[in-house]
């Protein structure tokens, strides 16, 4: 099982919206004990543990799927996070395959390695009236969108780990997409 969280590299983007998927990643690798690393001229953070392989592409999101090719074997289950401004902030949803919904990490992701692969998506929320998608998928959560936001991630990081330990693909959807 690979999962790779989209995200941006750096200090600047740590917070914010469009790195829901770094920082679900992230929780994931704090719950597994692990260290995402990177490694000396990849375009890439890291971490294994057994069949587990946690990823962060340090593309930038419009670039993510440059390093599908490298990490991605045909047997993998491949899982991607990321955000998305369909859903409510705090809200996941989980889907099989698919087009790219307007997200160009995934339109990326897609014209790399193709559309069959498990998605979690992050709710982030749409943006105030008169703030362009970029400014709002670029802006940093609040304190309280964060509370929102953590347990979104915490509920993804459940799911993922229910499928590392043999739970039905259905039941995992199932649970997730009722929030």
């Amino acid at each position: 099982m690979i999962v790779f969280g989209l995200g941006n590299p750096g200090p600047k983007y740590s917070r914010s919206r469009h790195n829901a998927g770094f920082m679900t990643v992230e929780k994931l690798a704090a719950r597994e004990d692990l260290s995402l690393r990177k490694r000396c001229l990849l375009s890439y953070k890291v971490a294994r543990k057994g069949s587990l392989t946690l990823v962060e592409p340090l593309t930038y999101m419009n670039n993510s799927g440059r390093i599908f090719p490298r990490l991605v074997k045909g047997e993998d289950t491949v899982i991607v996070i990321v955000d998305n401004m369909d859903l409510p902030l705090g809200r996941i949803r989980i889907r099989q395959g698919g087009g790219d919904a307007g997200h160009n990490g995934l339109k990326s992701i897609i014209s790399h390695i193709g559309k069959d692969f498990l998605r979690i998506y992050i709710g982030i929320g749409r943006p105030a009236e008169g703030v362009s998608v970029i400014d709002h998928v670029l802006s940093d959560f609040s304190q309280e969108e964060m509370v929102l936001l953590d347990d979104a991630t915490s509920r993804a990081v459940d799911a993922i780990e229910s499928l590392k330990n043999g739970e039905s693909l259905l039941s995992v959807i199932q649970r997730a997409n009722t929030y």
